[in-house]
């Protein structure tokens, strides 16, 4: 991303049709009122007919929440900031982040929209049943609410003032947005930027 390009104000425009351009754009209160219910019934679910133990079922889902932290990471790292020599490749990144880092304040495009979100969490989720069987239906809401804070705190650092325990973290993206963007990949944790020796120098501040 160019800096010269970024845009402090305004929104893109990504499709000529108003109602394809609506469906880019979400309010956070409607990905709560499709993931909330999730994180809650799958876990008694698992609980009330799978016969899982609370501390089995507890360890799933925080392993779920751990292992948002790396996907988020991944995602971030290697498919949000792919970059290809191919126009039409370069326009779906464009239109899956890219907008974002060149309108980093549009409100409007800070969570993933619900018809792609819900695309790629069912899919997401098909994937660990196959793999994880029933132990999906603890571990996927962990994951979920992994991508809930994620999405919160993305948004807050991006709509606000952030409050003064996520200084760092603000920083971090901040610089990742500003002076380095193959840096700080990790938005709701430093952890992998850390394992993966990608925090942003301090003489980059």
């Amino acid at each position: 991303m160019e800096f010269d390009k970024i845009k402090n104000k305004g929104q893109a425009r990504l499709f000529k049709s108003g109602q394809i351009e609506a469906m880019t754009k979400t309010h956070p209160l409607v990905i709560y009122s499709i993931y909330f219910p999730v994180i809650v019934f799958m876990p008694y679910y698992a609980h009330a007919y799978e016969v899982k133990t609370a501390v089995n079922e507890a360890g799933l889902f925080f392993g779920g929440l751990l292992f948002w932290s790396l996907f988020e990471y991944v995602m971030h790292r290697y498919a949000f900031h792919f970059i290809s020599d191919s126009p039409r490749i370069m326009k779906v990144v464009y239109t899956m982040h890219g907008v974002h880092h060149e309108y980093p304040r549009d409100r409007d495009r800070l969570f993933m929209p619900p018809v792609p979100s819900i695309i790629i969490a069912s899919t997401i989720f098909m994937l660990l049943y196959f793999i994880m069987k029933w132990n999906a239906l603890a571990f996927f809401p962990g994951f979920v609410l992994g991508y809930l804070i994620y999405g919160s705190m993305h948004y807050a650092i991006h709509a606000f003032t952030p409050p003064k325990f996520m200084k760092a973290l603000w920083r971090n993206h901040h610089l990742h947005h500003y002076k380095a963007p193959d840096k700080g990949f990790g938005v709701s944790s430093v952890l992998w930027d850390i394992v993966f020796r990608t925090v942003p120098k301090k003489e980059n501040i």
